[in-house]
């Protein structure tokens, strides 16, 4: 790179930091296009987990080294995925993962609720954003309210407007849907929800491995992602505005700490996993050579790589667009992440996936948890569908692959 010059996206550079990359299925390169699933994972990310449980391995709160350790590596983590999100470290919480987070805070705004309140949720989201939200309701005697999907796959602007009155108190929505890849829009929400003065909860589990969070642009209250479907281990975290975290009441054991964020990470935490956090931070931090602080270098990784995945999403469905057979739910490049649904013709999706496994292509089936998603599209009595998702990692020669082999499997 010469200076003065753009920074590109070296994806063979990138990938040669991911061992699982390697794996052959019959001979030949598989084709890891499951990642909104969950991603693979770079050396770092292992090193630091491994790490350390060989040097560190202890609980928190004590004066012996070990301990000691411990409590830097969390906290440097913790640090690490303020600069992620772009908030302030006592704003995030890490935990098992984003559903189990996503219940502990719903079962305390229970508190917050009262019969005649209402929750708006939207059918575009995975269950982990409604089922928590919905039970909150029935437990207070609110009442929940849906925004429907519109005919392009997005949520309906008149849905969205019946939705909210003066007794909302919270709205639960996805930045990105998991199952059809569509990003949603933030604004619109975030309007109507400040006009009533709700409470925002925003899912960012698919989002974040595809663009830039800034959850000051953003201005929501809540918002959680999962650190496994952005390279690195299986963990959740939840961002809350510091207020709103100290005037809430967790659910807790008395002798745990007091005091914002901590009181919300109940029992013994995953370090490991922590640790694993802090690293594929720094990972995405350095996929593209830069100079600043880690959140500079974060911003300017996230936006090199979203062009290559922009790239990836246009090929492909350049692609899909050729082949007889295969119905896509959603067919524009833009507004969307590198996530497809598809049928094939009448084949069940489990059976497709299947042949898709055997020319090593790993895809995923079913609901993948956004059930809502699939009652609206008509498709969960007949097996959900398939997804197809590019990532970071993912090649041009893959695209092209996969394109080649769902051609088989809709012609064959």
């Amino acid at each position: 790179m010469t200076a003065g010059s753009t920074p590109t996206f070296d994806v063979e550079a990138v990938r040669a930091k991911f061992p699982a990359l390697k794996r052959e299925v019959a001979g030949r390169p598989a084709v890891f296009a499951d990642a909104p699933g969950g991603t693979q994972v770079p050396f770092e990310v292992i090193d630091a987990m491994t790490g350390y449980l060989e040097r560190s391995n202890a609980n928190r709160g004590g004066e012996f080294i070990t301990s000691i350790e411990t409590d830097e590596i969390v906290e440097s983590a913790r640090k690490a995925m303020a600069d992620f999100l772009n908030c302030d470290t006592n704003e995030v919480v890490f935990g098992p993962n984003m559903t189990t987070l996503a219940f502990a805070l719903s079962r305390s705004l229970v508190r917050e609720l009262k019969k005649g309140d209402e929750i708006v949720v939207t059918r575009l989201d995975h269950d982990g954003n409604i089922s928590p939200w919905i039970a909150a309701a029935e437990d207070a005697g609110a009442t929940v309210r849906w925004v429907e999907l519109s005919s392009d796959f997005r949520l309906d602007p008149d849905s969205l407007d019946d939705a909210f009155n003066e007794r909302t108190r919270i709205v639960a929505f996805t930045l990105a849907s998991n199952a059809l890849g569509t990003v949603t829009d933030v604004a619109a929400i975030m309007q109507r929800a400040t006009t009533v003065g709700a409470l925002t909860i925003a899912d960012a589990v698919h989002f974040a491995p595809h663009r830039l969070i800034d959850v000051r642009a953003l201005e929501v209250d809540v918002l959680f992602c999962s650190p496994y479907k952005f390279f690195g281990p299986h963990a959740g975290v939840m961002y809350a505005r510091r207020e709103l975290l100290d005037s809430w009441h967790p659910y807790k054991v008395r002798p745990s700490v007091d005091g914002s964020p901590w009181t919300w990470e109940t029992g013994t935490a995953n370090h490991e996993g922590i640790a694993g956090i802090g690293a594929c931070v720094n990972h995405i931090a350095n996929v593209v050579p830069g100079t600043g602080s880690r959140r500079t270098r974060i911003v300017n990784s996230m936006e090199i790589a979203h062009a290559h995945q922009q790239s990836l999403t246009e090929q492909f469905l350049r692609g899909v667009a050729d082949i007889d057979g295969v119905t896509l739910y959603g067919s524009e490049a833009t507004g969307r992440t590198s996530t497809f649904a598809l049928r094939v013709r009448g084949q069940h999706p489990d059976e497709t996936a299947r042949r898709f496994a055997d020319f090593g292509v790993f895809v995923w089936n079913g609901n993948y948890y956004a059930l809502a998603v699939m009652e609206a599209l008509g498709l969960e009595e007949s097996g959900g569908a398939v997804r197809i998702g590019f990532c970071q990692y993912s090649t041009a020669d893959e695209v092209d692959y996969v394109v080649e082999t769902l051609d088989r499997i809709a012609t064959s």
